[in-house]
């Protein structure tokens, strides 16, 4: 179980019990602001617990989702577009306007560890709008994961978060001529 600092002092009743419990091995710190009961825990695990309100998204979210093999050297994590900088080497920060931040957000279970994630349809959309900033055989390789389970997805959610987006026509056309 990953810890905060305020519920680690809240679990061992104070800072200086806190600290003795670290000195003593009953728990363990990971980093600053985090402790863990277990030694080992989750780099993924460690970045969800600091930063509760972003969202996995991008080269990521694919990995996470299964569309893709390759293993992200950064996780990528979407805040609010006014949302203060995250001083973090491991995270590669997207800012996303307040009106389409909330859309598609899910919560799913990841190694022991709850994640807050952008769910397939919405991944969907983030694709087609990323098609010329990245990989071309990235993008090929997880296009062709959608049109593998294209089916199984919530078109209509596909088509309603493709409205609300900036050009919704062009995504619309990119979604029928290369997903359906």
């Amino acid at each position: 179980m990953i810890l905060s600092y305020k519920e680690a002092v809240e679990l061992f009743g104070n800072a200086y019990k806190l600290d003795k419990a670290v000195y003593e091995g009953s728990i363990y710190k990971i980093e600053d602001g985090i402790y863990s009961l277990q030694k080992y825990v989750s780099e993924i695990g460690i970045i969800m617990k600091k930063y509760p309100k972003a969202v996995l998204t991008g080269e990521y979210a694919f990995y996470a989702h299964g569309l893709t093999n390759l293993i992200p050297e950064k996780y990528d994590l979407a805040t609010p577009s006014k949302s203060a900088k995250l001083m973090d080497n491991r995270i590669k920060q997207i800012y996303v306007n307040e009106d389409i931040f909330n859309l598609g957000i899910e919560e799913k279970e990841e190694n022991g560890v709850k994640i807050r994630i952008y769910d397939k349809e919405r991944m969907l959309i983030e694709l087609l709008r990323a098609k010329n900033s990245m990989p071309y055989d990235l993008y090929k390789e997880i296009i062709n994961h959608y049109r593998e389970i294209i089916y199984g997805l919530e078109l209509w959610r596909i088509q309603e978060y493709a409205s609300v987006f900036p050009k919704s026509k062009m995504i619309s056309k990119a979604l029928d001529e290369e997903v359906l």
